[in-house]
């Protein structure tokens, strides 16, 4: 990375973006279907409440299983929410699905940021169906400098876009 490209990771590091009432707002994925992933319904600093509300188009089968991509994008959506950084990606995962899902269900969901290192996140996600424990994951996330569809591949290429 060239020394104008450098960015001093204490500049990254989870910023307060507060109004005078101390509101947190999103400032990633703003564009995610609320119905597909979830509707935050608590914003904090490095925690977020999500719920989930399932629908005929998340269906598995004719019996009411619910696919597990969409838990998972929930739990996927809650994390990068928890970051709340604009530039921040998925790098990996690792998750169990605990019990199914099914149709008419209100999944709640819990992310929380548990370890901080430089660029990197780590998210701790869980999610119930009333008290029942039905998905619990660890995200490993990075905060990017761009918008990862623009990040330089090596010094030899321009900006890619998709």
């Amino acid at each position: 990375m060239s020394e104008e490209n450098e960015i001093d990771d204490s500049e990254l590091e989870l910023e307060e973006y507060e109004n005078p009432d101390n509101k947190v707002f999103l400032r990633t994925h703003e564009r995610i279907s609320q119905e597909l992933s979830g509707e935050i319904v608590k914003l904090e600093k490095g925690y977020v409440e999500l719920r989930l509300t399932t629908t005929p188009d998340m269906l598995a089968d004719d019996i009411g299983l619910i696919h597990g991509g969409f838990i998972f994008s929930a739990a996927d959506y809650a994390a990068m929410a928890a970051v709340n950084e604009k530039n921040v990606v998925l790098v990996g995962s690792d998750c169990q699905f605990l019990s199914p899902v099914k149709f008419h269900d209100e999944v709640n969901v819990i992310a929380r940021v548990r370890h901080k290192e430089g660029r990197k996140r780590n998210v701790h996600v869980e999610a119930f169906v009333l008290d029942i424990k039905v998905f619990d994951g660890e995200f490993k996330t990075v905060i990017t400098e761009r918008h990862v569809l623009k990040l330089k591949l090596d010094e030899n290429h321009e900006d890619t876009e998709a």
